[in-house]
């Protein structure tokens, strides 16, 4: 019997090790190497997504091919368009993560229903049964999705044969860590797993021109699960963030091939799913108090847009010889650098005072 061969991956970056080690060369990572059993040659999309056919072809001239934006479609959600730089561009592969129960399927749930009353959109879930989403659909009020199509599968074969055969406009897939290739003897989630399955629906989207929305979880860091080659492969990534305590969602870009990614969507989490919120600056500053010393609203630009948020400092004598220095939502090295400079300037004493 021919011996199977294995090599050690990292799950943060990919990097492969013949042995295992404590670190990971390639991204300096501490106890991410992983054994898994190796493949010649990638299974199912041949190291590319450009086919082998288009490969035998001539080379074309830049003047002669033709790019206009008319293949945008629009997510049916304002603030959602105005992250990706439009709406979602023809072709693309898009990988949206956040924190478990953020909201990330109910905002992709809710661009269904917005897409399916005149698009084909197709929904597979990995996670769910389709009457578990139907529930959520109908919390949501998305009960008349006439042209949107559930599908619950986790092999790639099968979701490959059904893009293939009905050609949707968009399809999500909830979520990348689920999918399995049946040739690769590992499990879902691991690295050659989520490498080779997304290498794959890069090749159909780029080939059948589907737009193709991954749903990534996330790390205890904050970083999408997985291979850092996952983030490279697509064409653009998406953070939803948030905390438990507010309502508050943030939607930001940190890749995007097809527009900037300085732009910021805020959402509201409700009963009847996310709203977004055309004044964020009034979101951002509700219920904060008025003539309180310590407090001071300033504004700042995300992308296009105008903010005002407040920050807020605390002052207390320092009962210890070194000054403490606590900062929050802020960088702390430059509260510090903030803090000599006012002392120097003014002599306000600061470095005999805790700051927070």
């Amino acid at each position: 019997m021919a011996r199977i061969k294995t090599g050690f991956f990292c799950t943060e970056c990919g990097h492969e090790a013949s042995g295992w080690l404590g670190r990971c060369p390639g991204c300096g990572a501490w106890n991410t190497l992983v054994e898994e059993k190796k493949t010649a040659k990638s299974i199912v999309g041949g190291g590319s997504w450009v086919s082998a056919q288009a490969k035998e072809q001539a080379p074309v001239r830049l003047a002669d091919v033709t790019a206009t934006t008319a293949g945008r479609l629009s997510s049916g959600i304002g603030e959602f368009d105005r992250v990706l730089g439009g709406g979602f561009v023809r072709g693309s592969l898009v990988l949206i993560g956040g924190d478990p129960g953020i909201g990330k399927s109910t905002l992709l749930l809710q661009v269904f229903g917005h897409m399916s009353t005149s698009k084909k959109i197709l929904y597979v879930t990995g996670e769910e049964s389709p009457q578990q989403v139907k529930i959520r659909a109908d919390r949501l009020g998305l009960g008349d999705s006439r042209r949107g199509h559930l599908l619950a599968a986790t092999g790639f074969s099968v979701i490959e044969q059904v893009l293939l055969r009905d050609k949707p406009d968009l399809a999500i897939i909830d979520s990348i860590q689920t999918l399995f290739v049946e040739e690769l003897n590992a499990a879902p989630g691991s690295v050659s797993q989520v490498r080779e399955a997304t290498a794959g629906l890069l090749r159909l989207a780029k080939d059948q021109n589907i737009i193709i929305v991954l749903v990534g979880h996330v790390t205890k860091d904050g970083a999408i699960a997985g291979p850092r080659v996952l983030e490279h492969m697509v064409d653009t990534v998406l953070y939803f963030e948030g905390t438990r305590h507010s309502q508050l969602r943030l939607l930001r870009a940190v890749k995007n091939r097809f527009g900037a990614t300085d732009e910021l969507g805020i959402f509201e989490m409700s009963q009847h799913g996310l709203i977004e919120v055309e004044n964020a600056s009034s979101a951002l500053l509700e219920g904060r108090p008025l003539q309180v010393p310590g407090s001071v609203v300033t504004a700042c630009m995300e992308g296009t847009r105008a903010l005002l948020v407040e920050i807020q400092a605390l002052l207390v004598e320092s009962a210890y010889g070194s000054p403490q220095r606590m900062a929050q939502g802020v960088d702390r090295n430059r509260v510090t650098m903030l803090l000599a400079v006012l002392d120097k300037l003014f002599r306000f004493g600061l470095n005999n005072m805790d700051t927070y």
